[in-house]
């Protein structure tokens, strides 16, 4: 019989990967935007599936229009990935950030509980949430104490716990996927990713002359987007719920990230970075790894691309666009 996922979020880069893979399960995919979001959306576009995804406008934060969704759909599994993701935007909207990810949150925690309890939801966790973290702590572990240190890390961290809440109070299937990060063609552009690729494209082609970063001695786990969505699929087919870190398990500098992408050019990165000082966010977290043991030994997840094999991947998925 088929099975009808309903994503939040879904005209992201996660949200747009991940109904991709669940069409090509058979799946039917309704998705949602906010009730303000009416630009066809060009990540569906390119991934060639805008005709095949039911589109629904809905505020996750009016709890009974939540509700009236999940009766009428009657969905199987629900990917909640909707938030105020950005990092930098959550220290100068922090009250629009809090609200909008904790409660759109419990929002269909609440309507799943009221309508639906067999019903298997996956919530998007993130890396941020464990905030500086000294280095003996590394790699980061599911058990690893959380400390946050943003107002998006703060958000995503309650709204983690408020679903690991659900799950052992009211017995809900809710699995938690704690991302690091994930880039692809698809990133936005206030993403640092790709700001590095498109511009570095740019320069090579005489179409810029330089690039503004900010502190390039931050070390990451980054890993592919794609790559990324399926763990979150094989969290809700487990026989049960659980939190997993979704990462490469390794750390790399923003710097190196820079440098392959300029040399993989023929680009002398030296030439072309300026270090802008407004770049520079209030806390920044120096290093953060992870390990995906758990996630390969209890879902059979794997990921095996080396860091400079990623960026070769994204610059060439870039270079197809420019």
């Amino acid at each position: 019989m088929q099975k009808t996922a309903i994503i939040t979020g879904v005209t992201g880069q996660d949200g747009s990967y991940l109904s991709k893979l669940l069409l090509n399960k058979g799946y039917k995919v309704i998705g949602i935007t906010r009730e303000s979001s009416t630009i066809p959306c060009l990540n569906h576009q390119f991934l060639k599936i805008e005709e095949k995804i039911d589109i629904r406008k809905l505020d996750l934060l009016k709890l009974n229009d939540v509700i009236s969704l999940l009766e009428e759909i009657k969905p199987d599994e629900v990917y909640n990935l909707a938030a105020q993701s950005s990092v930098g935007l959550s220290f100068d909207e922090p009250i629009m950030t809090l609200e909008f990810n904790i409660f759109s949150t419990i929002n269909l925690l609440e309507a799943i509980r009221k309508t639906n309890k067999d019903i298997r939801m996956y919530q998007a966790s993130s890396s941020e949430m464990f905030g500086q973290i000294s280095e003996e702590k590394l790699p980061l572990k599911e058990s690893t104490i959380f400390h946050p240190v943003s107002p998006y890390a703060i958000s995503k961290a309650s709204s983690h716990w408020t679903a690991v809440n659900y799950r052992e109070s009211y017995g809900l299937f809710v699995s938690c996927g704690i991302l690091f990060n994930h880039e692809s063609v698809l990133r936005r552009s206030n993403f640092v990713s790709k700001k590095i690729l498109s511009t570095a494209i740019k320069i090579s082609k005489g179409e810029a002359d330089h690039i503004n970063l900010g502190n390039l001695d931050v070390f990451r786990d980054w890993g592919y987007a794609p790559d990324y969505v399926e763990a979150m699929w094989l969290m809700l087919q487990h026989n049960s719920p659980d939190d997993f870190l979704i990462c490469s398990g390794e750390a790399n500098s923003l710097k190196d990230f820079v440098h392959i992408t300029f040399e993989s050019l023929g680009l002398d990165p030296e030439e072309f970075i300026r270090i802008d000082q407004s770049l520079l966010r209030p806390v920044d977290l120096k290093i953060i790894y992870g390990t995906n043991h758990k996630a390969r030994e209890v879902l059979g997840w794997e990921y095996d691309r080396s860091f400079k094999e990623l960026v070769d991947k994204l610059l060439e998925e870039e270079k197809s666009i420019s």
